[in-house]
């Protein structure tokens, strides 16, 4: 266990193991972070750890981003563990690919549990230790939030994460923890194996990694400073 006295960053990310929540790991621990990555399959967790090669910065546990329980006690490991918690990333989500008309209500309530009572969670878990150290929070959106699709819940869910990062923000306003939303347009990753053609449609598209050096710019702001919301597309693409 390291001491209280080291002051080194300590960042949690739910659904870290893959997409843009394992881009944004990979950076952090290059920058010397120390990490949490949270996810349901503790095989694909401890996989990912062994590939980093890590394991004294970086714990893999197994936590459902909807139930408090269990994000509180991923977030009450990490401080045992490291001996605080400087920044938390809302990662986890994922789309069902569908709309009003022709979608299956009940995946939408799977989706609307992951996408933003999730990233509630992480926030009411992990505020008290992020008030102690002054921290941020990292809420990862979508274009699709900022821009409706029609009809589609995904969007619906992800303009919700944006009411949900506001509203974060002005409550936690003068208690030193900052607040962010990263927004980003079509991004090459696993989100895509769940649409019905399973690969990416056609057009511009960033990588995971190009996402998460915008989340790493975001928390690496002085002290004082919060970027409260980041939007970015790839070049060419019009919503």
């Amino acid at each position: 266990m390291n001491t209280d006295h080291d002051r080194t960053p300590v960042t949690l990310i739910t659904g870290g193991a893959t997409g843009i929540g394992a881009a944004t790991a990979k950076r952090l621990l290059d920058a010397g972070h120390r990490l949490a990555v949270t996810g349901r399959d503790q095989a694909k967790l401890d996989a990912f750890a062994a590939e980093q090669g890590a394991e004294k910065r970086l714990l893999a546990l197994a936590a459902d981003t909807t139930d408090f329980a269990s994000i509180d006690a991923a977030v009450q490991k990490t401080v045992k563990t490291f001996g605080r918690l400087d920044h938390v990333v809302a990662n986890a989500g994922f789309s069902t690919h569908d709309n009003l008309a022709d979608g299956d209500p009940a995946h939408w309530r799977d989706m609307l549990l992951v996408n933003v009572l999730g990233p509630a969670v992480l926030v009411k878990a992990a505020l008290p230790a992020l008030t102690e150290s002054g921290g941020r929070v990292v809420m990862v959106g979508s274009t699709a939030g900022i821009k409706n699709t029609p009809g589609n819940m995904y969007s619906v869910t992800k303009g919700a994460l944006t009411s949900l990062a506001e509203n974060t923000r002005v409550l936690v306003t003068g208690s030193g923890v900052g607040v962010t939303l990263v927004a980003p347009g079509r991004v090459d990753t696993p989100f895509w194996s769940s649409h019905p053609t399973g690969v990416v449609p056609g057009g511009p598209a960033m990588t995971p990694d190009q996402v998460a050096e915008a989340i790493v710019w975001a928390l690496a702001q002085p002290a004082g400073v919060e970027v409260n919301q980041v939007v970015i597309r790839p070049t060419g693409q019009i919503h």
